[in-house]
């Protein structure tokens, strides 16, 4: 006759210990990656919703025109804000647009004439165009103005001589994580001022 042994107290607890280890390496592991390919996607999207915004911006600023009253193009530039006159969204009228840098957000207000003649006295309206802007924390402007020429403007008084902008976003959701920042560039030439 053959006997069934059980297992011993012994063998039960050193099989509950590995299990248990196995199961708490797998737990980590899983959790590690987890914070690292979501870190990685939020970064991503941060990425790519920067580079909407930089793509949109230098669509508009390529459009900058006399505003409906017969004004400048040009109403001031920075190099966190730039403010000029521009058609965004088809109507009869120029609208007056602004982008600054504010904090960590890139923002774009729009203030629409009213009247006749038109007159640009309405509340402005923002949103935001990116987050997670690091430029002030990584030392970058974020417009570059450059003249007829193509020298680089340091007078930036002197709106009526820019032809070209260029702009630089650093976008990163934390700069204490890696990966790095990543640098986003890009340029417009004025078409109605050459």
């Amino acid at each position: 006759m053959q006997s069934t042994r059980g297992m011993t107290l012994v063998e039960a607890v050193i099989w509950v210990t590995m299990t248990s280890l196995i199961m708490l390496s797998l737990m980590q592991s899983v959790l590690y990656f987890y914070r690292t390919n979501s870190y990685a996607i939020e970064q991503g999207l941060a990425v790519t919703s920067g580079q909407r915004g930089v793509d949109n911006m230098m669509k508009i600023i390529r459009e900058a025109a006399f505003s409906s009253n017969g004004a400048w193009p040009i109403i001031s530039m920075s190099p966190t804000s730039f403010s000029f006159y521009a058609d965004i969204d088809a109507d009869p009228f120029i609208e007056q647009v602004t982008f600054y840098l504010t904090g960590n957000s890139l923002i774009r207000a729009v203030v629409d004439p009213t009247g006749d003649p038109p007159t640009y006295a309405n509340p402005e309206v923002t949103n935001v165009i990116s987050d997670n802007v690091r430029n002030t924390e990584q030392g970058f402007a974020v417009f570059e103005y450059y003249d007829v020429n193509g020298n680089r403007m340091t007078d930036l008084s002197k709106i009526a001589e820019v032809r070209f902008v260029e702009t630089t976003i650093v976008v990163n959701i934390n700069p204490n994580r890696l990966p790095n920042q990543f640098t986003l560039r890009s340029s417009a030439m004025l078409r109605n001022l050459k």
